[in-house]
């Protein structure tokens, strides 16, 4: 088997060799893998200001920062679970339909050989396909969805599948229980009045900013852990669901959000739950060249990956 360690950064620098998510091999065969991590270089789902089918590239870059043990929680996913860079998804940059088909066999494909899948995209519309790859037809999973934006419209210039409509399909095609789905950080302006009707008559529980300021973070974590249960969970992380202080290189920026340390706190505090996968996306390079939205985006992607690799690792602890 290839050697799945990542670049030791104490032997060779973090700036030599090639660009890989977390220093992690990059490997075409995916065979003994237990977490594939990987791109998803779309972006046809944004109606305004888009990029973010070149985040993949500068989070890989970025990701050079990151060290392979968590600073918080002590965990090393990389010590719990076979894990490498896969590349990316396929895509279709002139068709919309076959880039969301490609994208959905890709992450179905990893499923069916037993891979969780941590991702980067790309616009939010590709949670969607990664959503019908990593769920098991007829057994809905858990969402956790960081966001500015509910992107729970049904559609947008006659286009029903965009980055603003894809955790209505995912209700709709059965992949999310909207009573364990929980969006937090939301709070943008609205295009009309009903916009959130489809969103609050689902059951998802929705934590506004507004909200998140009363409860604070532990009770924000409460929450979290009273909606999911004990069943399945996917993270899914739109960029701009940070404060555009952390964020500026993304498409819909939303003043009044999360913090970079909000985030560590609350994901580190979902140790012990069955998270199966996840991504982040909306991370759109040309609007930041300095490269700080993918740097967060970055460890974003490692704190779900040390999720991942920890709760597979404690199933096959269980299984022995």
């Amino acid at each position: 088997m290839t050697d799945l360690r990542p670049i030791d950064s104490k032997v060779i620098p973090r700036f030599a060799q090639h660009a890989s998510l977390f220093r992690a091999p990059i490997v075409a065969d995916t065979a003994g893998l237990d977490i594939a991590v990987f791109g998803v270089p779309y972006d046809l789902g944004s109606s305004n200001r888009n990029g973010a089918r070149l985040g993949p590239g500068q989070i890989r870059e970025m990701s050079r920062l990151i060290r392979p043990i968590n600073g918080g929680t002590g965990v090393n996913p990389f010590k719990l679970c076979n894990i490498a860079d896969i590349g990316d998804a396929p895509v279709n940059p002139f068709d919309i339909m076959e880039s969301l088909d490609s994208i959905a066999a890709f992450a179905t494909n990893l499923r069916k050989q037993g891979i969780a899948s941590v991702a980067c995209g790309g616009d939010h519309t590709v949670a969607l396909p990664l959503l019908r790859g990593a769920v098991t037809p007829g057994q809905p999973v858990s969402l956790i969805h960081f966001d500015a934006h509910s992107d729970t419209g049904d559609s947008s210039f006659g286009m029903r599948y965009n980055n603003g409509t894809g955790f209505r399909r995912a209700v709709e095609e059965g992949l999310i229980d909207p009573k364990r789905t929980i969006q937090i950080g939301i709070r943008a302006n609205l295009f009309r009045e009903g916009d959130l009707d489809f969103t609050y008559n689902s059951g998802m529980r929705v934590i506004t900013m507004d909200e998140f300021d009363r409860l604070g973070r532990e009770g924000v974590i409460a929450e979290i852990k009273k909606t999911i249960g004990e069943v399945p969970t996917y993270v899914t992380f739109d960029i701009d669901g940070l404060d555009p202080v952390h964020c500026p290189g993304t498409g819909a920026p939303e003043p009044g959000g999360l913090s970079m340390r909000d985030v560590q706190v609350i994901l580190r505090s979902l140790r012990g739950f069955d998270v199966i996968g996840g991504d982040v996306c909306e991370v759109s390079p040309p609007l930041d060249p300095s490269g700080s939205t993918a740097v967060n985006a970055a460890n974003i992607m490692f704190e779900i990956l040390c999720l991942v690799a920890e709760a597979l690792h404690h199933k096959k602890a269980n299984a022995a």
